[in-house]
């Protein structure tokens, strides 16, 4: 049987739904189609309204001639709304993939036209085609669980505590110069403010001190709750896999407790990794040529994925040259990169950033030690 829909259109043979989401603070376009070709129904709901949703698929299965129990595949682009809509979907008997928004094909003029219906029907068009068994159309997200979602939030506490004490830090020195001074902001920041002279030994204006006072406050406070954190984080539940995990990656010298957290919440205690060029692709660390008839060149590293562990390694990179000098990796380093320039040397870092990640999986995950690498004493 074929119910024709539009000219040139058919549903002959569909029988799976297709829907795609472009999600707006306000509201959220759904879009519906059952393969390449067809014209999508569009509809537009509140955003969140996640009860109209069944309504919507059931007039869209009418619409397209597919019987009620039909399944539905469905899609959206990683953003602000995160994952409680896929967890949501999958819940109802939904199929859904959350979609890496850098990997989505987009026109490269100049000025291409750009709104939510036309990348709705581009979501639709590639969720076809990825159903249909191109894999390479795109890349689909890993969802974590809620479990492993919530626990990556103790290392990022710590890293947004960390951010907001640097912005404090740097504003409060910012404001002094302004007024030609430097004090050290440290414990008897507060004594040195009081006695601080301007240029012509006048005090500090009042409007000033106070604005000096209140950010030092704060920055106390995050001194006090940055203190509880790193307490916390020296003390792993050994009960728990990711706690073991913490505490095999702080028996090596230059690993403390945050890193510790941070590779094991972020990668290594829920991601299933195959090989060391995937747990390099996940946090950005592999190289991106740029190939075209005789040009060649490199463009560096893609920069994409995970961005916490990609900031922490190039850290990690460089305490380990100093806390792990006699390693294979930080002799590999000195003989490549430590006599050139700072250039060279910062390409370096990020070379042994990637290995010594590699190598710290293989330790966390097989049990092989890091060649050369000293564990601590006591």
């Amino acid at each position: 049987m074929m119910t024709t829909t539009r000219l040139h259109e058919s549903t002959a043979g569909a029988t799976v739904l297709l829907m795609a989401f472009e999600l707006g603070q306000r509201a959220w376009k759904i879009g519906f189609t059952v393969g390449v070709g067809q014209r999508p129904r569009v509809r537009a709901i509140a955003g969140g309204a996640v009860g109209l949703l069944g309504d919507e698929i059931a007039r869209a299965k009418r619409r397209f001639g597919l019987s009620p129990d039909a399944p539905v595949i469905s899609c959206y682009e990683a953003g602000r709304d995160a994952f409680w809509l896929h967890r949501y979907l999958c819940a109802q008997g939904i199929t859904n993939h959350v979609v890496d928004s850098a990997s989505i094909e987009v026109n490269r003029r100049a000025r291409r036209a750009k709104t939510d219906q036309l990348d709705l029907g581009g979501l639709l068009n590639l969720l076809a085609r990825y159903v249909q068994g191109d894999r390479r159309c795109w890349r689909i997200v890993r969802v974590p669980t809620l479990a492993e979602e919530d626990g990556r939030q103790f290392s990022r506490t710590l890293e947004t505590l960390t951010q907001d004490r640097t912005r404090l830090i740097s504003r409060l020195k910012a404001l002094l110069a302004t007024q030609g001074l430097r004090l050290e902001v440290g414990p008897t920041f507060h004594d040195a403010l009081t006695a601080a002279r301007l240029w012509d030994g006048s005090p500090i204006p009042a409007g000033l001190q106070d604005r000096l006072a209140h950010d030092w406050t704060q920055l106390q406070q995050l001194e006090g709750q940055l203190r509880t954190l790193r307490a916390a984080a020296r003390r792993p539940a050994l009960t728990s896999a990711p706690g073991r995990l913490v505490a095999q990656l702080q028996t090596l010298r230059a690993i403390g407790p945050i890193t510790a957290h941070v590779l094991t919440s972020e990668l290594f205690a829920w991601r299933q990794i195959r090989n060391g060029r995937e747990l390099g692709a996940l946090v950005g660390l592999v190289p991106a040529p740029y190939q075209s008839g005789e040009t060649y060149r490199e463009q560096g590293i893609t920069r994409a994925g995970n961005t916490h562990v990609r900031r922490v390694m190039v850290q990690l990179a460089w305490g380990w040259l100093y806390h792990q000098p006699t390693s294979a990796l930080a002799r590999w380093y000195q003989q490549r990169f430590a006599a050139g320039g700072p250039r060279h040397r910062r390409i370096g870092i990020v070379a042994l950033a990637r290995k010594l990640l590699i190598a710290l999986w293989r330790y966390v995950d097989q049990g092989v030690m890091v060649e050369g690498a000293q564990l601590k004493v006591g």
